[in-house]
């Protein structure tokens, strides 16, 4: 038998290839929307994927259960709860796949969404008795459980979602699952479908037993108001995505077979003042330097496409602004989570702009110890703190404003228009973006802190808590 985990970094997700070689048979388990690696490594084992499984409708990005159903045939798997456009296959409780030494059995797991699944996995050539695996999706984390608050769209409570949760691990994967069988979940650190995931992309059932929070003893009541507590904000792309995966949609092939259209600046300009949203995906430090008026920099070297589905429309043209080659990085990474909608890049990058220099922005930036000067000397600032609140707790400079990346959009009108603001984050990322979307707004006077607290810190300069 073979199980190998797909660990894709930027979306946290790991999704998973499962195959025989007396049969020949291969299955995959929560597959990101570019499938090409699944299908490549396959042939390279011998194997054909004729199954794909899907352990729940995913919020955070867009599986490829179509894509391999359209490239390959393979037959779709859900839990038997879920609802679609398309042909699937529902499992239930104790329903079996079994092809040569490989037997799956899957159990219905609803809490963090209606239609969640598991899937223990048996070596018959070592255990018909006892799963050498389970696939817990997003039931259980390593480290943490799947978060119960998503379900608002589709007219679930929190409070409902996360007592089914506790069925679902009280009796069916705790009782089920040996303490030596491998934990294999669909996400990792990073994730917002979980609070407190581990860097961990595995473990066993019995260091979950002993060491998750979530899987101590206690009453259900208490579960509910432990796992509903403290979860981080959702981007607004979730529901989106959710939805998106129980349609019948284009697959990413299909999205991308018009290919990536050149525009020039006159274009570009055109789409703008036509309401596309022009994302530069180039380094912070070269936005920073210089960029074209009314972009928003999002940078691809990071969590790109969960800051894009945050703070991008998926309804929306988007045109892309970077160095040669990275648009079309950029498109696929935008695909993965849904965003089909980007229509162009401008041509020759920053080069377009050479002989428009009135329409080249900057954002001016500022050290640490500057900073601090100009605090002593009473300047009229305003520092926004755009870091988590976990994050703030840590630590976080006198009389700064939070407000987390996520939510500036939305409290614009919290933030003075008469005073230079002050972005920074932990390191420079998110400040980055977040001092682009106050310039996209109208805000005149905005600096970003160079290094972010990190630098502040390192200055020895003081913070409260």
């Amino acid at each position: 038998m073979l199980l190998q985990q797909y660990y894709l970094g930027c979306l946290a997700h790991a999704s998973y290839l499962i195959g025989d070689e007396t049969t020949k048979t291969a299955v995959v388990v929560d597959p990101q929307r570019d499938v090409d690696h699944y299908i490549a490594d396959a042939e390279a084992q011998g194997l054909e994927i004729r199954h794909v499984f899907l352990t729940h409708f995913h919020a955070d990005f867009v599986s490829g259960h179509l894509e391999l159903r359209d490239r390959v045939g393979a037959e779709i798997h859900l839990g038997a709860a879920a609802t679609t456009q398309y042909a699937a296959t529902g499992m239930h409780d104790n329903d079996e796949l079994v092809f040569g030494n490989v037997r799956l059995v899957t159990l219905e797991t609803p809490g963090h969404t209606p239609e969640s699944m598991c899937i223990l996995v048996y070596n018959l050539a070592q255990s018909d008795s006892t799963p050498q695996a389970v696939l817990t999706g997003d039931t259980l984390f390593i480290g943490d459980v799947g978060r119960p608050d998503l379900g608002a769209s589709i007219g679930w409570t929190a409070h409902d979602l996360a007592s089914l949760l506790y069925d679902s691990l009280h009796t069916k994967l705790l009782p089920n699952v040996p303490d030596e069988a491998l934990v294999y979940p669909a996400h990792g650190a990073g994730s917002l479908c979980g609070k407190s995931l581990s860097e961990e992309t595995f473990s066993t059932m019995g260091v979950q037993r002993q060491y998750n929070y979530a899987l101590q003893p206690m009453d259900k009541e208490t579960f509910i108001q432990l796992v509903t507590a403290d979860q981080h904000e959702a981007p607004s792309y979730f529901s989106y995505d959710a939805e998106m995966n129980t349609r019948e949609r284009p697959t990413l092939e299909q999205s991308l077979g018009e290919g990536l259209v050149a525009l020039s600046l006159t274009e570009t300009l055109a789409r703008r003042d036509a309401g596309a949203q022009l994302l530069d995906i180039r380094e912070g430090d070269d936005f920073a330097g210089a960029h074209l008026v009314g972009s928003i920099n999002i940078d691809l070297d990071g969590k790109f496409a969960s800051w894009a589905g945050a703070l991008l429309a998926h309804d929306r043209p988007i045109v892309l602004i970077g160095s040669p080659g990275s648009q079309q990085e950029a498109t696929m990474r935008l695909g993965r989570i849904g965003f089909d909608n980007v229509v162009g890049y401008l041509a020759d990058g920053m080069m377009a702009l050479a002989a428009s220099p009135h329409l080249v922005g900057r954002v001016e930036r500022i050290t640490a110890l500057t900073l601090h000067e100009q605090r002593q000397e009473g300047v009229p600032i305003c520092i926004v703190d755009v870091r988590s609140a976990g994050e703030r707790e840590g630590g976080h400079i006198a009389d700064s404003i939070h407000l987390p990346l996520p939510q500036m959009l939305r409290q614009l009108d919290a933030l003075p228009r008469d005073r230079t603001i002050i972005v920074h984050c932990a390191g420079g990322y998110r400040s980055a973006v977040a001092a682009s979307l106050l310039l996209l707004h109208g805000f005149a006077q905005v600096m970003d802190l160079v290094g972010g607290i990190a630098a502040w810190d390192a200055a020895g300069l003081q913070t409260s808590v």
